[in-house]
């Protein structure tokens, strides 16, 4: 790996892997979140009798995370959204990674989606004479998120 101590990663270098084949690099990637429920177990201590709350971890929560990619991109992308958006889950079912890489495109960390699809795709503004790159910004939900 290319960092040293102290060094951070930039936000500038990151690609999606669908079963374990990277098939995009993307432009943007946001809502990324891995959260839980909170217990909330309230008992007496026996030292004082004073009541007191302790917090336990729960389940962890499902979630989605939205993706900016070029709009003439991966056709297996393409087929994912496809298969998601048609209903065809034993396909569509995915697990999916999202890869943060160094300056040297050395993988630094991943974000791992369990049993991912897609649920959303919404393409960019098309305008006559504009001189714009087309994205598609495409929302992926997901059963787990396991952090490497």
């Amino acid at each position: 790996m290319s960092l040293n101590p102290g060094d951070s990663l930039t936000s500038h270098n990151f690609g999606l892997q669908i079963d374990g084949v990277m098939v995009e690099y993307l432009a943007e990637v946001s809502g990324l979140t891995l959260e839980q429920d909170v217990i909330k177990y309230p008992q007496n201590n026996g030292a004082t009798g004073k009541n007191e709350i302790a917090l336990l971890p729960g389940t962890q929560k499902d979630g989605q995370c939205t993706v900016v990619r070029g709009m003439t991109q991966s056709a297996s992308f393409t087929q994912w959204i496809n298969d998601s958006i048609n209903g065809r889950m034993a396909t569509a079912r995915k697990n999916a990674s999202i890869i943060m890489m160094d300056f040297e495109d050395n993988p630094v960390k991943r974000y791992n989606l369990r049993n991912a699809w897609c649920s959303k795709i919404d393409t960019s503004t098309v305008k006559a004479g504009e001189a714009s790159a087309l994205t598609e910004t495409v929302t992926i939900v997901f059963e787990e998120l396991v952090i490497e």
